[in-house]
């Protein structure tokens, strides 16, 4: 009796766990939806309705017509953007938005599976199986993965990745599944269930290859993982070596496979056609057929041979390859020579390079050059191939310049020379430059890292984690983070009420924290890989970028898989909470219920304070920016842009709703690229081929890509554009001198250029407005400058001079001075852009306006959807170049309009400018204070005492700030500027009183920052 009695009690005790186990599971499935849910409904609420800034209306326009983005591609996430495109049903305004989508199911799926496995390193801390749970530790491991979970869910970085079009939250998703698999994996004990889950870990891998390469950062710290399962008796040499394994692991498939395999292929391909004369691919087929057949071999060989480890690798390898066979889709629509088709990566040659990312250049990580290095000779460097008469044919050799050994460093961090960042490193690390710009003092290591911990790892990672889980100073660009005692009081009224402007009191960084501090004293090895996986999607990736002084948008979306590790933290940080006040509270329900209900407050006042500064519903500017740029052309224009922000939406735009394809947009970032060159070559939508005489010859890849001035004094007058431009085509001697490699190179002889013009021929055209007609010259004669001519520049003179003013060509009011070609003052600003005339303003050194032409578009073809919502979220990417661009194109044409006597005219382009941009929505900015003078003239005095009350109050408020804390600068200057102009504006019409009042806010200010 008494062992039937003890089978009984086992049995029993047996059943329960069972239970206990299945009652785990259920909960953490339904928790878990739970939060996806949660998830799902606040970035559905909050998604951006159509393509926002930056490389979304790229990724947009190339998901829905499956086109090549730039490198290195996302060839999955446009395949899946595809799909998600089709959800629009035809109406094709609605394709942005259920591409967006796609980007919010798979951001509400990263928190799934970062709940999942919270709950299973939580589970750990506590060493219980799931069935040995008590019921007050199930809802712990339940608290700790819910607020864990949620604080991400509602951290700044990933909210901002979750409902726009771009590959981060995609990334993010592939990410937290591969990690919560291979802790899924560790816990399974029968060995081959085990090896599926590892291939499986594979496949996802290989998947996320064509989204983005930051999921291939996780396989040192997945090494780990793999041997603390596998070994009985861990040592550190061990860990050292699994580690190192890890990382060849990801060198052979960054390196190996990714540019790898086709560089291999690429060298069988080059073997068969130029040794044996056999076709083009031929080589490429063969490398395929052996590489294939060797690996399939070896999958059966092992499988054969019972060798389960080579097995499981060699189907790793198969099931990397299944899923990075996502880039055939790059191959096959670049062969389609699609509209956006970024580096042309149709052949092998070109779609190496394309992995590679050459376009961008290359950084010295380990040892090179400083930002003040000059090149002291210049060597051959890897061959450059074309196609030529059948044949692989080396047409040039990439150059490698050589450096004096005394301006280079170990671990170079200062090392940028683009234009201005000489004067940048000066700045931060106090470091006086002669004219010339070499520095007047040595320059050393300990100036380096400075430099890396202060900006580097300061300024572009521990400011982005602390926004994330401290809080943010704002949404100006450089912003900084928050502190619990940081106060508002005092603040300026514009810095104190930005949406962005949202303090967490460190309370997630705290419990982030506590969760380190938890995981080290039990489960340190956990810890470990945690930790790395932290350290390499976050500190290693700043190294490895190697940021310059200054970057053109803030960067915190890189780092966006190390914020999701250390929300793995913020949830064990509940676990160490409820632990830590144990001692004080005994009851075990009450302790646990209260502490994980105080911590879940914490996520809920992130979404409480981030909710208006993400949300986008209501955001539509970017595409009606867009549109408002190409409306400001006439029919078959050629419109020179600039940055991603001038191109993307205008590509959005044009290849997804269709608008406006008669105009050629063309990027003069690209044009000095020979693959771009040739695509604006051809007839694209309603678009005629750009009027380009260079052949490709003369643009090919490392041909004038810089052609240096060098006077002449037999041309020092002047030389004819259009013969300059046929004597480079021809490769004239004329133009050319000898370099120290003892080739030849073409040269700038002249600053000036002149450019025959046929007035009869103009006349005929229309293109000049008949009050412009007695402007019209002969000759167009500008002084270019003593500058060199780069690629850019020279395709748009090739334009210019081809042209012969058949099409109208435009510039972007966006772009900087220097891509104007010294033009200005023969342009006619008719919107958002100046257009090319053979037409010379005297004085009009920044174009003259058409006031007919002007004032038709920006009252009548302009678009303006929600900017005058003041519920709707402006950032500073809309504050800046939109919305200034538009306040200029009101200002100017206004300002042209009293000149001319048409007060009336003026007076309602300047109300229709507040009424769509209002200062509700858009806070006026130094161009809205010009507006002021123009009021004033036109007879609007109650509306120019409204704007400089606003204005005056806000700059009254900003110095004395910047009084108490001890700032200036430009912040100080803008102000004084502010108000000096609203003095100015009343005083010069004759407004006595009112400008006394507002000098006596200028005067007190100016004294006081003396």
């Amino acid at each position: 009796m008494q062992t039937f009695k003890g089978t009984e009690s086992n049995v029993t005790s047996g059943t329960s766990l069972q239970a206990s186990q299945s009652s785990y599971k259920r909960l953490n499935n339904i928790i878990g939806w739970v939060l996806f849910a949660i998830a799902l409904f606040t970035y559905t609420a909050t998604v951006e309705r159509t393509a926002s800034f930056w490389d979304c209306g790229e990724f947009i326009a190339c998901a829905y017509k499956l086109q090549v983005p730039h490198p290195p591609g996302a060839p999955f996430f446009l395949l899946l953007g595809r799909l998600f495109s089709l959800l629009s049903l035809g109406d094709v305004s609605q394709v942005a938005y259920w591409v967006n989508m796609m980007s919010v199911l798979a951001s509400a799926f990263s928190i799934l599976f970062l709940f999942w496995t919270i709950t299973m390193l939580a589970r750990k801390l506590l060493n219980k199986q799931f069935g040995a749970l008590t019921q007050t530790e199930m809802w712990t491991v339940f608290g700790a993965g819910a607020v864990g979970a949620l604080a991400y869910t509602f951290s700044d970085t990933f909210w901002f990745s979750a409902v726009e079009a771009e590959v981060y939250g995609m990334s993010s998703f592939f990410t937290a599944i591969v990690v919560w698999a291979a802790f899924r994996w560790e816990l399974i004990e029968d060995e081959a269930a085990g090896n599926r889950w590892l291939i499986f870990i594979a496949y996802l891998i290989g998947l996320s290859i064509g989204v983005h390469l930051l999921n291939l950062v996780t396989l040192p710290a997945m090494a780990l993982i793999y041997y603390f399962k596998k070994t009985q008796k861990v040592s550190l040499w061990g860990g050292v070596a699994a580690f190192g394994v890890g990382m060849v692991i990801l060198g052979i498939i960054n390196s190996g496979i990714i540019p790898g395999l086709p560089s291999a292929a690429f060298a069988v391909e080059r073997f068969f056609v130029n040794t044996f004369g056999m076709p083009y691919t031929t080589g490429i087929y063969v490398f395929a057929a052996l590489f294939l057949g060797v690996l399939i071999y070896g999958i059966i060989w092992s499988a054969r041979k019972n060798r389960p480890m080579l097995n499981t690798a060699l189907l790793g390898l198969a099931f990397v390859l299944i899923g990075y066979a996502s880039y055939i889709q790059v191959l096959i629509r670049s062969d389609f020579n699609t509209p956006i088709n970024e580096n042309n990566p149709s052949d092998v040659i070109n779609f190496v390079s394309y992995l590679k990312r050459e376009q961008y250049g290359s950084r010295s990580l380990s040892y090179g050059p400083l930002f003040f290095s000059r090149p002291v000779d210049q060597k051959k460097g890897a061959p450059q191939y074309e196609k030529r008469d059948g044949k692989y044919v080396v047409f040039d050799h990439a150059p490698e310049y050589v450096y004096d050994g005394d301006k280079q460093m170990l671990f170079p961090r200062i090392y940028s020379n683009q234009p201005g960042h000489a004067q940048l490193y000066s700045q931060m690390l106090n470091i006086p430059l002669d004219q010339s710009g070499q520095p007047t003092r040595k320059v050393t290591m300990g100036d380096n890292l400075q430099f890396f911990f202060q900006y580097q790892l300061g300024h572009m990672y521990w400011r982005y984690l602390m926004w994330n889980f401290a809080g943010r100073a704002g949404d100006q660009e450089g912003s900084g983070y928050l502190l619990p005692w940081t106060s508002d009081q005092g603040l300026p009224d514009l810095i104190k009420n930005n949406k962005a402007r949202d303090n967490f009191y460190m309370l997630p960084f705290l419990l982030g924290l506590f969760g380190v501090v938890i995981q080290y004293f039990r489960r340190s090895r956990d810890l470990l890989i945690v930790g790395l996986l932290f350290f390499f999607t976050g500190i290693a990736l700043q190294i490895f970028l190697n940021s310059p002084p200054s970057e053109p948008r803030e960067r915190d979306y890189i780092y966006v898989g190390s914020f999701y590790f250390f929300a793995i933290w913020i949830g064990l940080g509940v676990v160490a909470l409820i632990d830590g006040v144990s001692a004080y509270l005994k009851n075990e329900k009450l302790r646990v219920g209260l502490v994980a209900g105080l911590c879940l407050l914490v996520p809920v006042m992130m979404a409480a304070k981030s909710w208006d500064n993400h949300d986008r519903s209501n955001r539509y500017h970017s595409v009606d920016f867009a549109k408002n740029l190409l409306n400001s052309c006439a029919p078959n224009a050629i419109l020179f842009v600039g940055g991603d922000n001038d191109t993307f939406p205008l590509w959005y735009v044009q290849e997804v709703e269709g608008f406006r394809t008669d105009v050629r947009v063309c990027n003069l970032s690209l044009l000095g690229t020979e693959w771009y060159i040739q695509q604006m070559k051809r007839k694209t939508y309603e678009s005629e081929a750009l009027p380009i005489s260079l052949e490709f010859a003369q643009f090919n890849k490392g041909k004038n890509d810089v052609i240096p001035f060098y006077e002449i004094p037999a041309v020092k007058n002047g030389i004819n554009l259009k013969e300059y431009i046929g004597l480079i085509k021809q490769n004239n001697p004329a133009i050319q001198v000898p370099l120290t490699t003892g080739e030849m190179t073409n040269i700038l002889p002249s600053t000036t250029f002149f450019l025959p013009v046929d007035k009869a021929a103009v006349q005929q055209l229309g293109i000049v407005s008949p009050k412009f007609q007695p402007m019209v010259k002969d000759t167009l004669v500008w002084n270019f400058g003593k500058q060199d001519i780069y690629k850019p520049d020279l395709i748009m003179l090739d334009i210019i001079a081809t042209n012969n003013w058949q099409r109208p060509i435009y510039f972007s009011t966006t772009l900087g001075q220097s891509n104007y070609l010294n033009l200005k003052d023969h342009m006619q600003l008719e919107g958002y852009a100046y257009r090319l005339l053979p037409v010379q303003v005297p004085g009009a050194s920044d174009g003259f306006v058409n006031t007919d032409l002007m004032y038709k578009t920006m009252m009548t073809k302009t678009f303006w959807r929600e900017m005058n919502n003041p519920d709707s979220y402006y950032d500073d990417t809309y504050r800046g170049s939109p919305v200034v661009s538009a306040r200029i194109a009101f200002l100017r044409l206004a300002d042209q309009l009293m000149r001319e006597g048409k007060n009336a005219q003026a007076k309602e382009v300047l109300h229709r400018s507040l009424q769509v941009i209002p200062d509700k929505s858009i806070p006026y900015d130094q161009i809205s204070t010009n507006y002021i003078q123009i009021l004033l003239t036109v007879g609007d005095l109650k509306t120019a005492q409204e704007m400089a009350d606003v204005i005056a109050t806000r700059a009254d408020q900003s110095l004395t700030y910047i009084k108490q804390t001890g700032g200036g600068g430009n912040d100080a200057n803008f102000d004084l500027y502010n108000l000096q102009t609203i003095v100015n504006a009343f005083r010069e019409t004759k407004q006595e009183a009112l400008a006394k009042k507002y000098e006596a806010i200028f005067q007190k200010h100016l004294n006081a920052l003396g």
